[in-house]
């Protein structure tokens, strides 16, 4: 249970961290993570964009990520956060 809860905090940093992040941030990079981050959250909604080709390309990354589970995703969500925007700084 606490290494439940020390993932989801370091999920939540992470993603207050992207949250608050200012410079552009690549495609796929946002691909990725939005897609972890909705298995994290087990929101299985679709996605919302008023545009048709953002909505697909968010659907293709969910597709994708199909295999992964709700705590690999935040593992996942958190690697790329530290290693594609916290290591480049």
């Amino acid at each position: 249970m606490e290494t439940e809860s020390k993932l989801h905090k370091e999920f939540l940093e992470a993603v207050n961290f992207v949250n608050d992040y200012t410079d552009p941030l690549p495609a796929d990079l946002l691909l990725k993570l939005y897609a972890y981050f909705k298995i994290a959250n087990r929101n299985f909604s679709h996605p919302g964009s008023r545009t048709p080709l953002i909505n697909a390309f968010k659907a293709n990354a969910l597709i994708q990520a199909k295999n992964v589970g709700m705590e690999e995703a935040m593992q996942k969500y958190i690697a790329l956060v530290n290693q594609e925007i916290k290591a480049k700084l």
